[in-house]
């Protein structure tokens, strides 16, 4: 099986913004991130310092890697561990029953608790970035795959931000408001 080079720098772009703007997330709060990943208890007090510390730094890395082919494999198959680990991390906290979590996604503005859907949707990212790793069909691009890849990349934007305030904001609040009658 291989992958379109259309297709696949679709899932490169949005791959490296997502995982630049989770970095940039991270760093802008630091003190913040820290407590977050504290919070998850799945590390040693420690070793939680060290990877509130590491993870924007290998989110970024990742991303760049991203970029060029000779890493892009190897990157699309970090950043797909990456995303699973947090899958994992959420799941774990699900299951010992702590969903008012944060789960420090959404950056330091916004508080978020810990949901099923964010499991599916890092095991889904995880799924398209090893797509990435994926052998390439070997051609030359045009105007309409570039066409395409602009296409591919404002919808996919489109479409993550608009399912991640829906299910992360709106759902919620309906439920709530359910709740209260």
């Amino acid at each position: 099986m291989t992958l379109d080079p259309g297709v696949g720098y679709v899932i490169v772009i949005a791959m490296t913004a997502l995982l630049l703007s989770a970095a940039r997330a991270k760093w802008r709060a630091p003190a913040e991130f820290l407590a977050v990943v504290v919070n998850y208890r799945v590390l040693p007090r420690p070793l939680a310092g060290v990877a509130a510390l590491a993870l924007p730094a290998c989110e970024a890395t990742l991303a760049l890697l991203l970029l060029f082919a000779p890493t892009r494999r190897w990157a699309a198959l970090g950043g797909g561990l990456l995303l699973l680990a947090y899958a994992g991390a959420i799941s774990i906290n699900l299951w010992r029953g702590r969903r008012d979590l944060d789960c420090g996604c959404a950056g330091p503005a916004e508080r978020r608790p810990i949901a099923a859907w964010m499991v599916w949707r890092n095991v889904i990212l995880a799924s398209m970035a090893a797509a990435i790793a994926l052998p390439w069909q070997a051609r030359a691009l045009s105007w309409a795959d570039a066409m395409t890849i602009v296409g591919g990349v404002t919808t996919l934007a489109i479409l993550y931000a608009a399912l991640d305030r829906l299910l992360g904001e709106v759902l919620p609040r309906t439920a709530a408001l359910r709740g209260s009658r």
